[in-house]
């Protein structure tokens, strides 16, 4: 016969390997615990039941999102008050989302939520892209909906625009040339450092008018653009701007600023 003790170690292991399964391939779970989180089909199946923000900046939003949604970027100087508003007009569930399982975001976004005593707060962390796949009818891409996967850029083209720290950092610094650097990183990741003092610029995905203002100039001044985030994956969104605005010489960081400490490692 199992003994209660047993039976009660054995519920506690099923409830870890549970636990670690639902959070594999999810780093915010572990990073923070205390977040709760909607599920890919749970969101739908409650879609008209909560409020969804998108925690994203405002070039990600306009470029793709989940229908319905509302833009409140997370780095925003005002995303506590516009957050409270928001509660003060419903009491729904508040469900935060960014780009994907490895974006930090939303969970931030919670964590600000409840600084600012708006409670009733979750976390989309499976993010935009497994939601496109999913329910294309219920995305929007560059204000059409549904989503057709074909109008989205390749990866095999967003790919052929990454090169890797090494490479990205002799193009910023090469005698005699002239890139334009650009740190597309928000404040909370940029933190007020950058790569390549002298050399670089800041223009947040946030600020649409300073990003074409850069934009601009590497056109007017025949200047390749070097651009960075802190993953990698952010810039994607930046890449419909630049193909729209006929850039033809761009380049991003592979792993984005993640992808510069790796390789001081070896510098």
């Amino acid at each position: 016969m199992i003994s209660k003790l047993t039976c009660l170690a054995l519920a506690g292991l099923l409830l870890a390997t549970s636990s670690a399964t639902a959070n594999e391939g999810f780093p915010g779970r572990d990073k923070y615990p205390d977040v709760p989180y909607y599920e890919l089909d749970q969101l739908f199946d409650a879609l008209d039941d909560v409020v969804v923000v998108d925690a994203r900046s405002s070039l990600e939003f306009d470029t793709l999102r989940i229908a319905g949604a509302i833009n409140i970027p997370v780095a925003a100087e005002d995303f506590e008050t516009e957050v409270a508003k928001l509660r003060a007009d419903t009491d729904k569930p508040i469900v935060f989302y960014c780009n994907g399982h490895k974006c930090m975001k939303s969970y931030i976004a919670v964590k600000k939520a409840r600084q600012a005593n708006v409670d009733n707060v979750f976390a989309y962390d499976a993010g935009v892209f497994d939601w496109v796949r999913a329910y294309p009818d219920k995305a929007v891409l560059l204000g059409e909906s549904p989503v057709r996967t074909a109008d989205l850029i390749p990866k095999k083209a967003f790919k052929s625009r990454m090169i890797n720290a090494d490479n990205f950092s002799d193009r910023a610094t090469r005698p005699g040339g002239n890139p334009l650097v650009l740190d597309v990183r928000d404040k909370f990741q940029r933190a007020g450092v950058g790569f390549y003092p002298g050399k670089e610029r800041w223009a947040s995905l946030d600020d649409s008018a300073k990003l074409d203002r850069y934009i601009r100039q590497a056109i007017r001044q025949n200047r390749t653009l070097l651009i960075y985030d802190e993953v990698g994956k952010q810039v994607r969104w930046l890449q419909y701007k630049l193909e729209k605005a006929g850039v033809k010489d761009y380049y991003f960081m592979a792993n984005g600023a993640q992808g510069y400490f790796e390789a001081m490692k070896n510098w």
